[in-house]
């Protein structure tokens, strides 16, 4: 193991492992949240366990508030193990994730990667989704590759949400089952950009293009993503 946080001391997230991506601009996808910084209503540790909450509230002029913590800046990877255990929300309109991009500045989305390790919409309760995205391989264009795995209890349960990779494949995995697999295809960034060290990024996110699809439920919140641990380990030789 070369990172980890174990969420062992209460309070706000550990500032020299955690920042804030602050806002409430939509994020690109008609969001409703406004992400808010250092206010322990939407991210704090209790017990052994981050807890990501997200309020039904005006704030700034949106009616959500959550939290988007990074480790922009502080930590970044570009192979290895990288393990999340956490128990996601259910209600429809909820969107969490646990998810990548390329530690650099300024960011160029999608030429710079993303890895979407675990996504959850609340309509769609019992799936979880693995996606990576790329100048070649994105939303946008509808070429995005992806795969999704069937979690009855993820909502009710913690599960370990995983992803493996170095230079030549990418594997995406809950509870030790790699559902997703990707492999680099040899002909430069506009499909393998992951040479690029990536960060992580904890959120949930409230309604949007995906999340908020099918509507957004306004008598369930607050509504909450639980993480037990990070863990990052070095690739295995």
């Amino acid at each position: 193991m070369i990172w980890s946080d174990e969420f062992d001391k209460n309070g706000l997230p550990d500032s020299t492992k955690w920042g804030y991506d602050v806002g409430g601009n939509g994020w690109g996808n008609n969001e409703l949240q406004f992400y808010t910084t250092k206010r322990s209503k939407n991210a704090r540790i209790e017990n052994g366990i981050l807890t990501i909450e997200a309020h039904k509230e005006e704030y700034e002029g949106k009616g959500y508030t959550s939290a988007r913590l990074v480790t922009r800046e502080r930590a970044s990877w570009d192979h290895g193990k990288l393990e999340v255990r956490a128990k996601l929300p259910y209600g429809l309109g909820t969107w969490p994730a646990i998810w990548m991009l390329a530690d650099k500045m300024p960011l160029n989305w999608p030429d710079d990667g993303e890895i979407d390790i675990m996504e959850h919409v609340g309509y769609d309760q019992n799936f979880v989704h693995g996606t990576i995205h790329t100048k070649k391989y994105n939303h946008m264009i509808g070429t995005q590759k992806a795969n999704q795995v069937t979690i009855p209890d993820v909502s009710d349960k913690f599960h370990r949400f995983q992803l493996m990779w170095d230079q030549e494949t990418m594997y995406i995995g809950v509870d030790d089952i790699y559902y997703f697999k990707y492999k680099n295809e040899k002909i430069g960034n506009d499909s393998w950009p992951f040479h690029n060290k990536m960060y992580l990024l904890l959120n949930l996110a409230v309604g949007g293009n995906w999340g908020g699809s099918k509507g957004v439920a306004t008598d369930i919140w607050p509504r909450r993503m639980e993480v037990d641990y990070v863990r990052v380990y070095e690739a295995q030789k």
